[in-house]
């Protein structure tokens, strides 16, 4: 076990961080720093915690972290996410024990906005199959593949946060018709946006040309999407996901997809990640698919490891920012 200086602040980093947010840390000479995989396991890292506690900042990126890891840190301070889930965190021990969760708020928002209409676009445009016919020397094929315009139609944005919000604007850019589902928005926040509230989630569905899931996931969307619910969608409509997997039956998009119900599907996120590779759904050629990268871009990486040393720094010298914790009944 290592010993901590007296005022010193051990903190441990995924191997993710930016440059940028680890020079801030290092330029505070009350401040040690030690990073680990992004990988890791969670036996290793508790290893790691317990061999270099007291540890008092982590910044996670896909590591899980609750009473196991609290107990393993010794005397922890601050929980940081190198992102805006925390599905992996369990935040019940974190308030219990008054350590703060923080997030780093809009710094990839624009970036998961950007993904989620170019998801669209690519589904539109039969980017992939079109690519393909060019590389595959079937050129004489190419009106078999005719893409569609975004000019027009309608997008269902489900969530109305950092993200929704964002993408609202670039899809109003687009000249596309607006609808925003998110039940915890004041509809008039929404129309001032210059989109349309849509409280029947359901009769929106039957409208759309192409839906966004850009809500968070939790007991209340989980299988939001389920076979019932993407029988309301038109068979030339269009499904993103750039929110959490587990927020779509992977199984009833499949069968959806298989029986042209649905006309395609862009997926960043799945239940199980990595998902497993004979997933159905990698075999159907109207499913657009990245693994979890969204939100991961070369700027929005700065961006988020900087706010997330922002974050840290915060809460050890005193004036943590509020906005940026999730579990607010510590600031108390």
């Amino acid at each position: 076990m290592a010993t901590a200086t007296t005022n010193r602040k051990r903190v441990l980093t995924t191997e993710t961080f930016s440059g940028s947010g680890r020079a801030l840390l290092d330029s505070r000479s009350d401040i040690e720093v030690v990073s680990f995989p992004n990988g890791i396991s969670q036996a290793d890292f508790n290893a790691l915690l317990r061999e270099h506690a007291p540890v008092h900042a982590v910044t996670l990126g896909p590591t899980r972290f609750g009473e196991d890891e609290l107990d393993s840190a010794g005397d922890m301070r601050v929980v940081t996410r190198l992102g805006v889930g925390f599905d992996a965190i369990d935040l019940a021990a974190l308030s219990k024990r008054g350590v703060p969760l923080m997030t780093v708020g809009t710094a990839n928002s624009p970036s998961v906005a950007e993904a989620a209409l170019f998801m669209m676009m690519a589904l539109a445009k039969r980017g992939a199959e079109l690519d393909a016919l060019v590389k595959g020397n079937r050129w004489s094929d190419r009106l078999k593949a005719i893409p569609s315009d975004l000019l027009g139609k309608t997008v269902v944005v489900i969530g109305f946060g950092r993200i929704g919000s964002r993408l609202v604007k670039r899809c109003a850019a687009m000249e596309m018709n607006v609808l925003v589902h998110d039940p915890y928005k004041d509809a008039r926040e929404i129309t001032a946006a210059g989109a349309e509230p849509a409280g029947d989630l359901d009769a929106a569905l039957a409208r759309a040309d192409f839906v966004s899931i850009n809500c968070p996931k939790s007991p209340e969307t989980v299988g939001m999407f389920d076979a019932a619910r993407l029988a309301k969608l038109k068979p030339t409509a269009f499904l993103v996901n750039t929110a959490r997997g587990g927020i779509v039956d992977e199984a009833a998009l499949h069968a959806a997809l298989a029986a042209g119900k649905l006309a395609g599907a862009g997926i960043d996120v799945f239940a199980q990640e990595p998902p497993q590779p004979d997933n159905p759904l990698f075999g159907l050629p109207n499913v657009v698919t990245a693994p979890h990268m969204a939100g991961v871009t070369h700027e929005a990486l700065d961006r988020m490891g900087l706010q997330t040393a922002k974050n840290i720094l915060s809460a050890f010298d005193g004036d943590i920012i509020g906005e940026n914790v999730i579990n607010k009944d510590v600031l108390g």
